[in-house]
């Protein structure tokens, strides 16, 4: 793409009607994705609110994160519907729009009524209000970098437009803060009850104050001038990508810039998230203050590689982003290992698990929207090692039918096809899972066992089934217990109203050690300072290539069709190629059997667009947005 004149408005400062226009729509922005964040972040409660109890707690929250993944997956359909809009009727009036529908739909999220009460109208207008979301959110954000970059001087966009960048940071970090201020206001069960609603419920005052503000702004002066002159165009989509010449631009868009630049962003911010929390299995308390800091430093990044974009260029910055991002992500993993939590980290580099199984009996775990079932003994047994953070070799050397087996160490543990164990699975789950845990913790992995509430009618059997703790039934019975109403014991799933054979009440001992065992980080050996610094470099890397393109995005397309030409590819490659990344990293990782192999996901889409970037892309720096008309 030819570079345009750099005839155009230049240095000055910035006047106050500027400066009222990239507060405007930079609040109107990270007031939107704290909507959009809130809803990921509050999933199980969502999930349990607004599907049927019925439904197994799991079932509900894929539900829930279905649903989460419907407002990604329609971002490019709004793109394609606000950007057309903008580009008719106007910016201003546009991007009004879609904050209104975004902070509607999350206001009335706080206050549906749950299934108990509406049945299957709840889940159903729940999906509905989250497909909203995604396409206003879809609209919103072209809308914005197009007015903030036609109200800048030419020579200071990439500062102006860099603004726009932090929103979706800040808007994630306010909706931590937001979630941290209100668990800690309340106790566990009231906000399990009701208080996860209060941050959706706020989101309304916040509209009110971006409506206010957006209300007094004026339209794009770029925009009112091509319109004055009779030269808008009357079609914007097949303008946009039904000539050569821009869809070409577009897919030079996607492919050299944002799939890369969201592989880069969704991987330094919403995967290291994941990975500590689900991976390093450090506590989520933990997890939101540790990204809250990283954020905090890191966010001025946005502005200062924007204000550098001016100076130097947008792509050669983008460029070195993705560069860093490939070289780097595999170390700074590692290394986020050994200091969250350095037991783990050992325990993987010591014990290997090797599963052996039939051939054919392993597929490849791609979960994307988590409805997947996975019932042959090899997979059953992969997938519990890989959320269990442990690294494995699978050896396809069984002969055909027999059940796969785990060997940790010197210990074999058999595993089990769900479809043939029939009415037994449950049964052989829960053998397999305590058998393979047992190993693991004999292996150096930090597992603990949580306490275990057993009644009267089951002490025996349970000594019976856990032989390793060593227990005296007549010891725990001469020793401390509790006695339980039999329908709360019921009801806390103790025992069936067959095993209470109709007694009043239940005696209910404590056995130390003897429930659920659990993957787990030691406070105390979390080193915080390495592990926020890692967080601030992968968010560095995120303001490199994040900073600047609102600025090379704009820049690249003429006024005419702008806001359409833009928000397709942008949208595209965040909502897909970066909304996928949590799923294939997991199924990647899944089948190799290492917590890190799925990373090559975002290292090859980024090195992709670095490519492609490097080659194809041409700079934007100096273009005259009014010489694009």
């Amino acid at each position: 793409m030819a570079m345009a004149s750099t005839a155009g408005r230049t240095s000055r400062g910035m006047t106050r009607e500027e400066k009222k226009v990239i507060f405007a729509s930079s609040l109107g922005t990270v007031f939107e994705w704290y909507d959009f964040y809130l809803y990921g972040s509050l999933a199980a409660f969502i999930g349990s609110t607004f599907f049927s109890p019925a439904i197994p707690e799991a079932t509900r929250n894929i539900f829930a994160l279905l649903a989460f993944a419907a407002g990604f997956l329609v971002r490019p359909f709004g793109a394609l519907v606000f950007g057309r809009i903008g580009d008719l009727v106007g910016r201003k009036y546009t991007f009004l729009v879609t904050m209104t529908i975004m902070g509607l739909s999350t206001f009335l999220v706080g206050l549906l009524p749950g299934y108990a009460s509406w049945g299957i109208a709840a889940p159903v207008i729940l999906i509905g209000l989250r497909m909203l979301q995604g396409l206003a959110l879809g609209g919103e954000y072209g809308g914005a970098a197009t007015y903030v970059a036609e109200h800048a001087p030419d020579d200071r966009r990439g500062y102006y437009t860099s603004w726009i960048q932090t929103t979706a940071t800040l808007g994630l970090f306010l909706s931590l803060i937001v979630i941290l201020i209100v668990q800690g206001s309340l106790s566990k069960e009231t906000y399990a009850s009701w208080g996860w609603r209060i941050p959706f419920i706020v989101s309304f005052f916040l509209l009110a104050i971006s409506v206010w503000i957006r209300l007094s702004l004026s339209e794009s002066p770029t925009f009112q001038r091509m319109k004055d002159e009779g030269k808008g165009s009357k079609a914007p989509l097949s303008e946009a990508f039904g000539q050569w010449k821009n869809a070409k631009i577009a897919l030079l868009a996607l492919l050299g810039l944002t799939a890369g630049q969201a592989v880069i962003w969704y991987n330094g911010q919403f995967y290291a998230l994941f990975f500590l929390q689900n991976v390093l299995k450090v506590d989520a308390w933990s997890v939101n203050i540790m990204i809250a800091i990283a954020l905090a430093v890191g966010s001025i990044f946005f502005v200062v590689f924007g204000w550098l974009s001016d100076k130097i260029g947008r792509k050669p910055i983008i460029m070195a982003g993705l560069a860093l991002g490939v070289v780097c992500t595999f170390p700074l993993f590692k290394a986020l290992t050994w200091a969250a939590n350095p037991a783990l980290a050992t325990a993987q580099q010591n014990t290997r698990a090797t599963v052996t199984a039939a051939p054919g009996d392993c597929k490849f775990q791609f979960n994307p929207v988590g409805t997947a079932k996975f019932t042959t003994s090899c997979d059953i047994a992969t997938s519990f090692l890989t959320k269990n953070s442990v690294p494995y070799d699978v050896v396809a050397t069984a002969a055909p039918g027999t059940a796969a087996t785990v060997k940790i160490g010197n210990e074999t543990v058999n595993s089990y096809d769900a479809v043939a164990a029939g009415d037994q699975a449950k049964a052989k789950d829960a053998a397999f899972v305590k058998a393979v845990n047992i190993s693991l913790q004999d292996g150096g992995y930090p597992l603990k066992r949580a306490a275990a509430k057993v009644p009267d009618q089951k002490l025996d059997a349970f000594i019976a089934a856990n032989p390793e703790l060593k227990l005296d039934a007549a010891a725990i019975r001469g020793g401390e217990k509790t006695t339980v109403k039999t329908d709360q014991a019921i009801a806390d799933k103790l025992l069936t109203k067959d095993e209470a054979a109709g007694a009043p009440e239940v005696t209910v001992y404590n056995i130390p050690g003897g429930g659920a065992f659990a993957m787990t980080a030691d406070p105390a050996a979390i080193n915080w300072p390495l592990t926020i610094g890692i967080l601030f470099i992968l968010v560095l890397f995120v303001t490199m290539v994040y900073g600047p393109i609102a600025a090379i995005l704009v820049e690249m397309f003429p006024t005419r069709i702008r806001y359409t030409g833009m928000s397709l590819p942008y949208h595209i490659g965040n909502g897909w190629f970066g909304g996928l990344l949590p799923a294939t990293v997991f199924a990647l990782s899944a089948y190799k059997g290492d917590i890190y192999y799925g990373l090559w996901y975002p290292v090859i889409i980024a090195a992709m667009s670095l490519i492609i970037g490097m080659i194809f892309v041409r700079d934007t720096l100096g273009t005259d947005l009014h010489a694009k008309e």
